[in-house]
């Protein structure tokens, strides 16, 4: 069997798209925002059909969120957009695709040959 695509999820800058008081609880907006992927590992994303693979990278206060069965939680050791850089880079040889709407982040894994799309695709 193929290995499925790897969908890596910038939990900050999803979370922080929409204005729902996210800041007084990070973990529980990370943790509100890993329950609503869990779905997309099997059923897919617009354009993407499943199975996925589904990392959320979690930094700061979020750190303490555990994966779930169809979302692994990948707790970023300093910088978020570090890690999510280095996952885009040690999977070279799949299709990529980053949740993000960060510019900087978004120009740094497309040179590293990821595809990217906006918190939208995971966000109602």
């Amino acid at each position: 069997m193929d290995t499925p695509p790897l969908v890596i999820v910038d939990a900050a800058n999803v979370v922080g798209s929409v204005p729902d008081g996210w800041w007084r609880d990070r973990r529980g907006a990370a943790e509100r925002l890993r329950d609503l992927l869990v779905p997309y590992a099997a059923e897919g994303l617009p354009g993407r059909p499943g199975p996925l693979e589904l990392v959320l990278v979690v930094e700061g206060a979020a750190r303490g969120v555990e994966s779930v069965p169809g979302v692994r939680v990948d707790p970023a050791p300093g910088s978020g957009d570090d890690r999510i850089v280095e996952l885009v880079r040690e999977a070279a040889d799949r299709p990529r695709l980053v949740v993000t709407a960060d510019r900087e982040l978004r120009a740094r894994v497309t040179e590293s040959g990821a595809e990217v799309t906006g918190p939208r695709t995971v966000r109602p």
